[in-house]
Order: C-alpha cells, then sequence, then structure tokens
C-alpha cells in the first residue's frame, strides 16, 4: 500500500521491493496507490488490516510528520504500523526552472531576500517531505516564499517545468532525470553531504550549515503482526538491499540503502517524528 500517486518516489520504491519479493518468495506483491490527506489514507487502511503479513506499508518520513501535523487520526503511526525494515534515504533536490535568476543557493536566497513573498514554492502537498524540507529552508534562510502544495510530487515537477511555479524542494527519484537532462536546474541537495548520484551539487549546508532534509522510506505492516511474518519480510528486504543490481539502483535514484533490524528501524522513524513535529509546528502548517 502506497499513499502517494504512481510515479511518486514511494511508488517506485514500492514497485522495485514488490518486485523482489515476488520472486523470492513465490507469490505475487501487487502495489496499491491509495492517494489522499498525505499519505494517511493508505497508513489508516494498513493500521486497520488483518495482522497476516499480507498487507504492507510503504512508510516512511512523511507518516512521522503527519503524526504531528494531524490532531485527529484515527490510528497512531508509531503505535499501529509495526516496523518491518528500512530500504532507503534520500535527499530532496532543490531544483528551479532553468530560467529562475539564480544558480547558486547564495543567489537563491539574496534574490528572495529582494522579493519577499514573490517566489512560488511548489510541494508534494501540505506536510509532505517536499514542504517540511522547504519550510525549514524557509527558517534558516530567514526569507518568505509563497507555498504552493500540489497533490503529488509529479504535478508538483509539471508546473515547475512549465515555469508555473520557480522552486521545489522535490524528492530525489522522480526529479532526477529532469536534472540530468538539463530541463531543470539543481542548486542543491539537501542532505549533510554531497549525492553520489549527483556529485557536481552542493549541499544546501554549504550556505545555511546544519541543514538536513533527507526522506526515510521502509516497510511496516499492521500491529500484532506475527514475529516470524516480520522475520521474513525483513530478511527478504534486506537480502535485496545487499544485492549489487539493487543497491545500484536505488544509488542511480540518489538513496542510500538502510539495512537493519525492526528495531533499527523502528527508532528511526521515533527520531523522525521528533524532529520534523519541531518544523511542522515552527511552520504553522495545517492539513488542506
Amino acid at each position: 500500500m502506497v499513499g502517494f500517486a504512481a510515479g511518486s518516489a514511494n511508488d517506485i520504491l514500492a514497485r522495485l521491493m514488490a518486485q523482489w519479493l515476488s520472486e523470492r518468495l513465490g507469490q505475487q506483491f501487487i502495489v496499491e496507490t491509495r492517494p489522499g490527506a498525505s499519505g494517511n489514507l493508505a497508513a489508516e487502511a494498513v493500521a486497520r488490516a488483518r495482522p497476516d503479513g499480507y498487507t504492507l506499508l510503504l512508510s516512511g518520513s512523511t507518516d512521522a510528520i503527519n503524526a504531528t501535523l494531524y490532531d485527529n487520526l484515527n490510528f497512531n503511526f508509531i503505535r499501529d504500523i509495526a516496523p518491518v525494515a528500512g530500504i532507503a534515504r534520500a535527499p530532496h533536490l532543490m531544483v528551479v526552472h532553468p530560467s529562475f535568476p539564480a544558480n547558486t543557493v547564495g543567489e537563491f536566497i539574496a534574490y528572495a531576500k529582494a522579493n519577499p513573498g514573490k517566489i512560488t514554492m511548489a510541494s508534494a502537498g501540505v506536510g509532505s517531505t517536499s514542504h517540511m524540507s522547504g519550510e525549514l529552508f524557509k527558517m534558516m534562510a530567514g526569507i518568505d516564499l509563497l507555498h504552493v502544495p500540489y497533490r503529488g510530487q509529479v504535478p508538483a515537477l509539471t508546473d515547475l517545468l512549465g515555469g508555473q511555479v520557480q522552486v521545489d524542494f522535490a524528492t530525489m527519484p522522480p526529479s532526477i532525470g529532469y536534472v540530468r537532462s538539463g530541463t531543470l536546474r539543481a542548486l542543491a541537495v539537501t542532505s549533510p553531504t554531497r549525492s553520489e548520484a549527483l556529485p557536481n551539487v552542493p549541499t544546501v549546508g554549504t550556505v545555511l550549515p546544519g541543514y538536513d532534509a533527507s526522506t526515510a522510506n521502509g516497510l511496516g505492516v499492521p500491529r500484532n503482526t506475527p514475529a516470524e511474518i516480520v522475520h521474513i519480510l525483513n530478511k527478504e528486504i534486506n537480502a535485496a538491499l545487499a544485492d549489487a543490481k539493487v543497491r545500484a539502483h536505488l544509488a542511480d535514484l540518489g538513496g542510500t540503502v538502510l539495512p537493519g533490524s525492526p528495531a533499527d528501524f523502528g527508532k528511526l522513524l521515533t527520531e523522525e517524528v521528533d524532529k520534523w513535529s519541531k518544523v511542522v509546528k515552527a511552520s504553522g502548517a495545517k492539513p488542506e
């Protein structure tokens, strides 16, 4: 179960893992996209599903953000979704339309300060990781950008390509191809270090020390799913992350693998909830 539209970073990762698990376990794993409410529709469906190992959630940082963004969810992400395994962590790309009058993060900030509230910042939706990455940037840079939320990363990028909006802190899998082709200009990656996928693109942190915004993803299942099922799924996901072809595919999308135990992934998600809760509260973001 994926809480975002086809073509999103979550969808791309889910299809990669579904193919691997289908081949390894001899059963067909089907990816169902159920976009809406920033991924909460899919998360709630999995939280309420039978804990038999047949319903999985492609979960991660967006769910961690939602834990603070939404006041009245019908489920508790940390309590009701049992972590299975991490898959990958990937930075976002700060991308602009090629016509935008800035070639560096420093030039972008200077232009934004000279034109407060006039630069339009696209995102995959209110509370999405692209939105929160942009809000963190705004806070640390001391600038005002006009947020334009979309219903997913793909439509946001479509309008950025068309020049309807000017900047997007886009997830890397669906945006990296546009950067490589030159149809979008990457000013920076949002991770503390440069990405091997785009080694010539600097980090935001070179201008804003301490800035770090990336997306972690993995698999979860309904709580009370038997431990032996969680163990089988964890073992197979870790086998995928050790496979050279899978690692190369993830690296090409800008991802760094997240091998480990269910407890490791659970600890990471708890840390993500804590980190992004501060940004959500400071930004004043409210769900649509």
